[in-house]
């Protein structure tokens, strides 16, 4: 299957994506770390399906220095050893605030309190809108049909120039 529209074809395609990129821009400078965001932003776009966004936190996570065992064991992450508790908050915070739609209430008050526990003020807030965010995104490049698989590693910063 092909695209179905490119969003920056057309000058409010382009306002938007420009304006999701900046909120994007202000979670990536929060003092959330950059591990745990990849790691959230891989996770949500493998539930979703969103090969495009796949594609990007992959290879973006990769070349930033993440080892590829946690990469690949992000989907299993409840069955693993390579996350950190904190990682664990955020990742469970990222499939309870993903999945509402499959029937969860939401976020359960202990997966909070784990993030609270782990994550101060600031943190916090950025991961609740990273997981908003990359939510969005997903939504877009699933129903525009983006592809993953040829995007190269840092191509996403040329969408603000």
């Amino acid at each position: 299957m092909e695209t179905r529209m490119n969003l920056f074809d057309t000058e409010l395609g382009t306002k938007v994506g420009k304006r999701i990129y900046a909120v994007s821009q202000v979670i990536q400078e929060s003092p959330l770390p950059k591990s745990t965001q990849e790691l959230v932003q891989l996770r949500a776009s493998q539930i979703n399906g969103c090969g495009f966004c796949v594609d990007i936190h992959s290879k973006d996570a990769a070349a930033a220095g993440e080892d590829a065992a946690r990469l690949s064991l992000v989907a299993a992450w409840r069955h693993s050893t390579v996350f950190t508790d904190a990682e664990r908050a955020a990742l469970a915070l990222t499939e309870e605030g993903t999945r509402i739609i499959d029937g969860y209430a939401g976020v359960t008050d202990e997966t909070w309190a784990l993030v609270r526990k782990h994550y101060d003020e600031e943190q916090a807030i950025a991961l609740v809108s990273l997981v908003a965010m990359i939510n969005a995104t997903n939504r877009l490049g699933v129903i525009l049909n983006n592809q993953g698989g040829s995007y190269v590693p840092g191509k996403l910063t040329t969408v603000a120039g």
